[in-house]
């Protein structure tokens, strides 16, 4: 499954990344010249499960490198026409690069090889760029009471109170925390900062303030 992001900005720039959503790690892939920011240890977040002796690299980092290195030096404020592309539909918007960025960033870290992030997945197979807060908190809750819904049909035991997707979100809050220093090592201006601190404010809602998120969506459901 592919989704594809291409980003054309002033002065005829285009950027074009084609994001293989269920891509495996290569064994082969020559980690020599990676910079010091994508080593597992430089900003390793702190609940991180991964051997160090097994993982040179971060995944996600690495996922990340080329973005930041792309946008590095350009300004949030920057505007730019983003079309992102799947085998269902096709999604053009004009935007700041932090909307933009986070959309694209977003979908990166779901669809890596974290052991963290990887509970994004399902979110990544049904991506939705743009999103609102009130679309990311409906897809969330949706999508873990579906996992819930399977669970009780095998014969588990579901979580119907969303204690666990609450949870997860704190997970991934510092996995967000820890990533927002490791690229801020990486970036002269702010573009990409920006960007992860927005995808960190939409996880954050679900840590904190899901009851209230809920709530305010209850009543388009009564």
């Amino acid at each position: 499954m592919h989704i594809e992001y291409t980003f054309k900005l002033e002065h005829n720039l285009e950027l074009h990344y084609d994001i293989e959503v269920d891509r495996k790690e290569d064994p082969d892939l020559d980690l020599t010249f990676e910079p010091e920011w994508t080593q597992l240890g430089h900003c390793r977040c702190t609940n991180c499960p991964l051997d160090a002796k097994q993982n040179s690299h971060c995944p996600v980092a690495l996922d990340l490198r080329q973005v930041v290195d792309d946008f590095k030096d350009l300004p949030s404020m920057k505007k730019a026409s983003v079309t992102v592309v799947s085998a269902e539909r096709e999604y053009v918007k004009m935007v700041g690069l932090e909307e933009g960025l986070r959309a694209l960033m977003g979908l990166i870290m779901a669809s890596s090889n974290c052991p963290i992030l990887t509970k994004l997945k399902p979110m990544a197979r049904h991506h939705l760029p743009f999103t609102t807060m009130d679309e990311f908190i409906l897809r969330s809750v949706s999508i873990y009471l579906t996992q819930q819904y399977f669970i009780h049909r095998e014969g588990g035991v579901p979580d119907w109170d969303l204690k666990g997707l609450v949870e997860n979100n704190k997970e991934l809050q510092l996995v967000n925390q820890a990533f927002w220093q490791r690229i801020h090592s990486a970036c002269g201006e702010d573009s990409n900062l920006k960007a992860l601190l927005s995808f960190f404010t939409l996880s954050s809602s679900v840590s904190y303030s899901l009851e209230t998120q809920l709530q305010k969506l209850r009543r388009e459901f009564v």
